[in-house]
């Protein structure tokens, strides 16, 4: 679910993970990590996780 709500917002408000991270208060490591953990990464050329 983490991923699903992560990736509409990038898609729809954020330009970037760190803007998504900046303006929510949240630690990018600790939320790259634990999409990790479950096999996803970040891909900033499309602004979404994969």
């Amino acid at each position: 679910m983490l991923f699903s709500v992560i990736n509409t917002y990038l898609r729809d408000r954020y330009a970037s993970l760190q803007d998504l991270c900046e303006d929510l208060q949240v630690d990018r490591s600790q939320l790259e990590d634990r999409l990790a953990q479950a096999g996803f990464v970040y891909n900033p050329a499309q602004n979404k996780f994969w």
